[in-house]
């Protein structure tokens, strides 16, 4: 099986679930078209990064799964912070307030006698949603949860799994696995269905 990911958190959660897994990560444009709204533009980049390596990458028979996580507020998606002073921005928006976690997933394999794979399978695809709230914080509470260096190559500028889920997080509705960014039950369940 291939995992379109490069995520450390994909990668490990595939593996705890007993997957054997090539990480051949896609490289796509991840710009959102015009008027596409968080939701459609997540599962477009998952199922763009699985059609990606499935061509590229695919033996006949063989799965690609491809994921992509967004957290989104106020119809706005907040993507990995640039630096600090984003980090700081996007948690003080999301202080105080509930927001979504969307994860896409893409699930393709190539056909049984295909010599080259090109994807003539219908490839299986969701996107699971999980909100999340957090605590009311100070600037001073952004800035040492900053100073761990863990916002910076996160969605939203916080990981769950880590600090951010210990200082940050009040309470979650929804997949705690899909905020760390695969909703793995889930997945698991529809490779069974191949």
């Amino acid at each position: 099986m291939i995992l379109a990911s490069q995520s450390p958190r994909r990668i490990e959660l595939m593996r705890e679930a007993g997957y054997d897994v090539r990480i051949l990560p896609a490289d796509v444009n991840e710009a959102p078209l015009p008027g596409e709204d968080p939701f459609s533009l997540v599962d477009r980049l998952a199922c763009t990064k699985a059609a990606t390596a499935l061509r590229a990458h695919a033996e006949p028979s063989e799965v690609v799964l491809a994921a992509d996580t967004i957290v989104t507020i106020d119809g706005i998606v907040l993507g990995k912070p640039v630096d600090a002073e984003d980090a700081h921005a996007m948690l003080r928006r999301l202080s105080g307030r509930t927001h979504t976690v969307a994860t896409g997933v893409c699930i393709a394999q190539c056909a049984e006698d295909a010599p080259r794979c090109l994807g003539d399978e219908p490839p299986i695809s969701f996107v699971a949603k999980t909100s999340v709230t957090f605590y009311e914080l100070s600037d001073e509470e952004i800035d040492a949860y900053i100073a761990t260096g863990e916002p910076m190559d996160k969605a939203g500028a916080y990981g769950i799994q880590g600090a951010g889920g210990r200082m940050l997080v009040r309470g979650i509705e929804g997949d705690f696995y899909n905020v760390v960014g695969l909703p793995i039950a889930e997945v698991v369940r529809r490779l069974r269905t191949l």
